[in-house]
């Protein structure tokens, strides 16, 4: 740390002195003055933590003419370090490294420590796998922006977000966070020894000089981010705890719905319905060990009818399922019977 950096620090500690002294609760240093990697024009990164909004007098920003330099003295609240601490995203060094190089009020460093362990012990723990989720579904709506305009500006805009999202994803789901910057990206990126060239498929999607391109590439890119995420998940012998009422839930909702648009030739209703069915079964094919069905795959958009038989052969797949796990749908003659073994119950 160079004697312009410790002429800073030392003016904003001077300062909290005087416009707010309950304010600072210390300072740390990150970043490339932190980490080595440092050149003739890098600038100041700080942790300057203030514990009340009377410390937002402490940020600054302005350029040193004689250095060519720009500064950005930057506040963080307790607020902002806790959110941090939850790990949403996987640029942590300034909770995670930060060197602390003057501390006001002793009693923020266990604070500080406390938040630390909390996003040390975050990414250890299997939680991590759903920050990472989040993160790729953050990419996915910004993905979905570059398809909502031809102006390629605002496409470049879109993808430089899903890049920044999947870079968090894949970082996040190994457990690591970003400890330099920008320029080191890639390198920190390579030692998560991918099963895809991360960097490459990024830098595809940055030297495309069309709408149609970047979104080629991009979607190569969430392919791969996707296929990195997938975590094999232990799936249970289906019990009849588990399944029972599964198969009457889908007669009830959809068979003879498909069979009113089978006979009304009611296309949009005959889709929607199979596509509901579909998600019902992905969701339990999720936790239990069944039989894959991908209905989808049999949609006819020329013949609800035949889309009603393809619903039956689905549904009669599941009862299937049902006789396995020993379990029989529950029938009654008519309404009457009904009553009573529910009263009975």
């Amino acid at each position: 740390m160079n004697i312009v950096h410790q002429k800073m620090i030392d003016a904003i500690i001077q300062k909290a002195g005087k416009v707010c002294p309950d304010s600072l609760a210390l300072i740390g240093l990150y970043g490339s003055v932190a980490t080595g990697d440092i050149h003739e024009k890098s600038d100041l990164d700080l942790l300057i933590l203030i514990n009340d909004d009377h410390g937002w007098q402490l940020a600054d920003a302005f350029l040193l003419d004689d250095a060519e330099i720009g500064y950005d003295l930057y506040c963080t609240s307790w607020a902002m370090l806790e959110e941090d601490a939850c790990c949403n995203h996987a640029h942590l060094s300034k909770l995670l490294n930060a060197t602390l190089i003057y501390v006001k009020d002793p009693e923020a460093i266990a604070r500080l420590a406390e938040l630390q362990s909390k996003a040390r012990a975050l990414l250890a723990s299997d939680a991590r796998h759903e920050k990472a989720q989040n993160a790729f579904a953050n990419a996915k709506k910004m993905f979905a922006d570059c398809f909502l305009t031809n102006d390629l500006a605002q496409i470049r805009i879109s993808a430089g977000a899903v890049i920044c999202f999947l870079l968090d994803s894949v970082m996040l789901h190994h457990g690591c966070y970003f400890q330099k910057g920008v320029k080191r990206t890639f390198e920190e990126i390579a030692l998560l020894d991918l099963a895809f060239d991360m960097p490459a498929q990024c830098m595809a999607v940055i030297q495309s000089k069309s709408a149609e391109t970047i979104r080629a590439a991009l979607s190569n890119l969430m392919r791969s981010v996707q296929d990195c995420l997938i975590q094999p998940k232990e799936k249970a012998i289906p019990s009849s705890e588990m399944l029972s009422g599964t198969y009457e839930e889908m007669f009830s909702n959809w068979r003879n719905k498909m069979q009113e648009a089978a006979e009304q030739n009611d296309l949009f209703s005959s889709f929607m319905n199979m596509v509901s069915f579909q998600f019902m079964h992905q969701e339990l094919a999720e936790t239990l060990l069944i039989e894959q069905q991908n209905i989808m795959e049999c949609f006819d958009p020329h013949s609800t009818v035949s889309n009603a038989q393809a619903f039956d052969k689905a549904i009669n797949k599941h009862l299937e399922e049902y006789k396995k796990a020993g379990i029989h749908p529950k029938h009654f003659a008519n309404v009457d019977a009904f009553v009573s073994h529910y009263q009975r119950d």
